[in-house]
């Protein structure tokens, strides 16, 4: 490639970091500027030998040369700053979720055709193993008319992740438990089957009510509208550790059961006229000391967004503005059952 694709990074926090540190590997990237509130010394960036800015006007308004914008900051501030990247000539990688509500979801997709640039929404598990083979599955016909999808979200997020002072657990940056730790999960659902309708919840707040101002459990089942039915069953709740990410799909053709920490392997199948081949390892989940997180998937996601702007092979991005517009949508629709 002759040019690198130049990227400014806003948000050093765990996966600001994961971001900068992936565009320093990728051989086509080049990370330009860091953005943070906080002061540089604070953040543990002295790897990044990079500019340094206290906001994003700041950034914008420096006359650097960038290419894209990854936003990785609070939720609640993704729409609006993707949306002021985006009128100052960037693309952008937005973090989970891309917005809290429909409405500012919608008006970066306004942003991003008004201004002809691309977005790109990080959905990091659908580049694991297990995500790539069950979609060929599902689309490829094998397993048939899909019956019941049962997705289980089961983590521990305590007081070592909800720490005092922090925006995790904030209503306004935060958002909820199904945007900060389950949106990948609901994103795969929707990339394997489609939208959802007929939602019924039931939500609880069993040991977060000292740490969060929304719940930390939930139920949820839909219909699908594409024929099926399905459920979501969720809790931070769970002590010490996370237990488990898991998706079972019962079809007319077999069924399926993804589990693990962060559905990570496939634990049954069994398919008509069909041998399961042995898949490539999944990449550990996220360190954060005390607590883990999703799959290592970063470096796919900066790779997509580097083959696209270069224009290689006309690859299509792997999560476009539509699809993080209709994760938002679902989980909006399914909040809107709080009593």
């Amino acid at each position: 490639m002759d040019k690198k694709i130049k990227f400014a990074v806003v948000g050093c926090g765990h996966i600001g970091k994961r971001h900068a540190e992936m565009v320093t590997r990728d051989p086509d990237a080049e990370l330009v500027a860091l953005c943070d509130i906080r002061p540089r010394e604070e953040l543990g960036v002295e790897a990044y030998d990079v500019p340094f800015f206290s906001s994003l006007a700041e950034l914008l308004q420096s006359g650097l040369a960038i290419d894209v914008v990854n936003i990785c900051t609070p939720n609640g501030l993704h729409a609006a700053m993707a949306i002021e990247a985006i009128q100052a000539g960037c693309h952008v990688v937005i973090e989970k979720p891309m917005a809290l509500t429909l409405a500012d979801a919608e008006k970066v997709v306004y942003a991003s055709l008004k201004y002809r640039k691309q977005v790109f929404c990080v959905m990091q598990n659908r580049y694991s193993p297990p995500s790539v083979w069950i979609k060929e599955m599902v689309e490829s016909g094998k397993l048939g008319k899909i019956y019941m999808v049962q997705l289980n979200c089961y983590w521990n997020r305590d007081e070592r992740y909800y720490k005092p002072g922090g925006w995790h657990g904030d209503a306004k940056l935060d958002g909820g438990t199904l945007f900060t730790q389950f949106s990948h999960f609901i994103d795969i659902m929707y990339w394997l089957f489609g939208d959802i309708c007929n939602i019924q919840a039931r939500f609880a707040d069993f040991n977060h009510a000292g740490l969060t101002a929304f719940e930390d459990s939930g139920f949820v089942n839909f219909n699908f509208v594409n024929g099926g039915m399905g459920s979501l069953s969720y809790s931070t709740s769970v002590w010490n550790k996370n237990m488990e990410s898991s998706m079972l799909i019962v079809a007319e053709n077999g069924s399926v059961k993804i589990g693990g920490q962060y559905m990570n392997e496939v634990e049954y199948c069994h398919v008509k006229d069909y041998e399961m081949p042995v898949l490539a390892p999944t990449n550990p989940g996220n360190d954060y000391g005390p607590y883990k997180g999703s799959a290592q998937n970063h470096n796919f996601v900066i790779r997509n967004v580097v083959r696209v702007l270069s224009g290689a092979d006309a690859e299509c991005i792997t999560t476009n503005v539509l699809e993080g517009m209709k994760v938002v949508d679902i989980i909006q629709r399914i909040y809107a059952l709080k009593k």
